[in-house]
């Protein structure tokens, strides 16, 4: 009896312990199955909150981009109320109100804009450097050298620009790279051969470098090249005055003076004359053999502007740089240009 009982009670405890393991193996399933669900359910959530943090900001930006094409229409405006009220001269000086940033304002609940216009013509235009026949501008690199200069930087860049810019594959003398140069670095490039339309492109100059680029920036832009990109002297900075005088010029290079003397001034400072009285009266009005009269160079007015729009929409800040060009003969103001960085 004792030895037939201990085979039966062995057998029976086999399947508790059978079940015991198949108990921990189906919690160890559920388990599993619970941790893949979470994961699911959070990824479906993450997947669902991009989707609409996604349809908030395209909304945000195609709202900011509005605002921002309403703040040129606001630009325009003010621009061609200017133009109206000086039919003869068409002068643009600084403290006629074009100059002031307005904002921030609330355009509508929850969005503010910021905006400001910058004379561009107030800058020496680096496209001027190289005529439209593709020979240098004699008088256009003495000043370009001379604003270098001024700030501390090597005159040779002048000559690497003009090469940069025309269209002949001869490297400017003594001081100029061409292809073979540009070739050689790492990784290899060639030159533009064309007029620029950012200041950025100076980047590429071999060796130029970040802190030459920002020494020289802001006196500096890209405009188109034609007898409507005269500088605007009545704008222009004291750095930028002094180049065209030449080498050594300090006339005007204390800005706070400058900008003294304009805010007291019931208009433009220096005037045409004033500055014309710098010059020799020959280089002035064209009495240099084989150089362009320096008068055709400047002027007092001025067909392109930069607009500097800052849209902010809750936590959503958008800008948006547009240049405008004012046309003389339509009296129309329109944007030719925008892009999301100020150069």
């Amino acid at each position: 009896m004792s030895r037939s009982a201990a085979p039966r009670r062995a057998r029976r405890q086999r399947p508790r312990r059978l079940r015991a393991r198949q108990r921990g193996v189906a919690l160890l399933i559920a388990i599993l199955l619970v941790a893949l669900g979470t994961i699911i359910a959070a990824a479906v959530a993450y997947e669902n909150a991009m989707t609409a943090r996604r349809g908030i900001a395209t909304f945000a930006f195609d709202e900011s981009f509005l605002v921002a094409q309403g703040s040129e229409a606001l630009a325009a405006y003010g621009l061609r109320q200017i133009y109206q009220n000086d039919q003869q001269n068409h002068t643009f000086y600084l403290g006629q109100g074009w100059d002031k940033p307005i904002g921030p304002f609330e355009v509508v609940p929850g969005v503010t804009l910021v905006a400001s216009l910058e004379d561009l013509q107030s800058r020496f235009n680096v496209n001027n450097l190289v005529n439209t026949d593709g020979t240098p501008d004699p008088q256009q690199v003495a000043a370009f050298q001379a604003l270098l200069e001024s700030l501390g930087l090597e005159p040779k860049w002048a000559g690497y620009l003009i090469d940069w810019i025309d269209w002949n594959l001869l490297p400017s003398i003594p001081d100029g790279a061409e292809d073979s140069v540009y070739t050689g670095l790492d990784p290899q490039y060639r030159v533009a051969n064309r007029y620029i339309t950012s200041i950025t492109e100076l980047m590429a100059l071999p060796g130029f470098g970040h802190d030459r680029y920002a020494a020289l920036a802001p006196y500096i832009t890209a405009l188109p090249r034609s007898q409507a990109t005269t500088l605007n002297v009545c704008t222009a900075s004291g750095h930028v005055l002094d180049a065209y005088l030449g080498a050594g010029h300090e006339e005007f290079q204390d800005e706070d003076t400058l900008a003294k003397n304009r805010a007291n001034s019931p208009g433009c400072f220096p005037t045409l004359q004033n500055y014309a009285a710098a010059f020799d009266p020959k280089a002035w009005n064209g009495g240099v053999p084989n150089q362009q009269p320096m008068r055709t160079k400047f002027g007092a007015t001025t067909s392109y502007f930069r607009l500097t729009s800052f849209v902010t929409i809750g936590s959503t800040e958008f800008n948006l740089y547009s240049l405008l060009y004012q046309d003389a003969q339509q009296q129309m103001v329109r944007p030719i240009q925008r892009s999301f960085t100020p150069d």
